[in-house]
């Protein structure tokens, strides 16, 4: 990736919705070269999308957990991803080396909210789970290391 490409990229990171005329201030390039670049981006899969970045606390949702998963029955086919994709508490699901299969990130509103949440995950998915409940976020979503 060129310097200035990385340069946008670190930008967009940041904001999202910086102006392509703030891009090209920012890069010395024009607004027109910006839009290109930012479109080459696109294209290539570099920058996959925008969004708002909403406050879980502001929406009710205080609690979040990682909930490490792990099959009864090590031998049933891999599908938990699949059994729990319908559970819009899950915000994320990570397949990892180690000891459990999956590592889920979970967002509820109260201790009653995650209690009611494993026994669905552990119902739905025949897994055993393993919860860390998160007492604050020093830092998130920073931008890769480029």
């Amino acid at each position: 990736m060129e310097d200035i490409d990385r340069q946008i990229v670190l930008l967009l990171g940041a904001n999202g919705r910086t102006s392509y005329t703030d891009l090209g201030k920012a890069t010395g390039l024009s607004t027109s070269a910006v839009h290109q670049r930012v479109r080459r981006l696109e294209e290539r899969g570099v920058i996959r999308g925008y969004r708002a970045v909403l406050d879980p606390t502001e929406l009710g949702l205080s609690i979040l957990a990682f909930v490490s998963c792990k099959p009864f029955d090590p031998t049933a086919p891999d599908d938990t991803p699949e059994r729990l994709a319908d559970i819009p508490e899950i915000e994320a699901c990570y397949s990892v080396a180690g000891d459990e299969n999956y590592i889920l990130m979970v967002r509820v509103a109260t201790p009653g909210d995650l209690e009611t949440l494993l026994a669905m995950i552990r119902t739905e998915a025949s897994v055993t789970t393993r919860t860390t409940i998160v007492l604050s976020t020093p830092y998130e979503r920073r931008p890769p290391a480029l």
